[in-house]
């Protein structure tokens, strides 16, 4: 139930960062829910090796070169899906800044619904 209910809301964060920034396009709820299911699973599966092969690059940066990363993820999500159109790389920054926001409020939201009991 966790999941689904920051899935859901993950997705509605999506539509948020549309509406907020005309440079992200989402078509609309079930567009943005296959987005955020995509750009979950590039984060879990690319964002590792692209943080590992990048690390020096990070390391001499201070960490910056990390939203990069997040944006070239949010703009692959686009690039692969019909519907969630991104007008470039910078639209790609300030969508993916915008979102993790949210997705930061989501994580702390979900904290609080869902209690761990232990």
């Amino acid at each position: 139930m966790k999941t689904l209910t920051r899935w859901m809301l993950l997705a509605a964060a999506l539509l948020l960062v549309a509406h907020l920034y005309p440079g992200v396009q989402v078509k609309g709820f079930v567009t943005a829910l296959i987005a955020a299911f995509v750009l979950g699973l590039f984060n879990t599966i690319l964002r590792p090796v692209l943080v590992l092969l990048t690390l020096p690059v990070t390391l001499l940066t201070l960490g910056l070169f990390l939203f990069v990363i997040n944006a070239l993820l949010f703009w692959a999500t686009a690039s692969v899906l019909d519907g969630f159109t991104v007008a470039g790389f910078s639209a790609a920054l300030i969508g993916s800044l915008i979102y993790s926001l949210c997705g930061m409020a989501i994580d702390v939201l979900i904290e609080r619904l869902f209690p761990d009991t232990e």
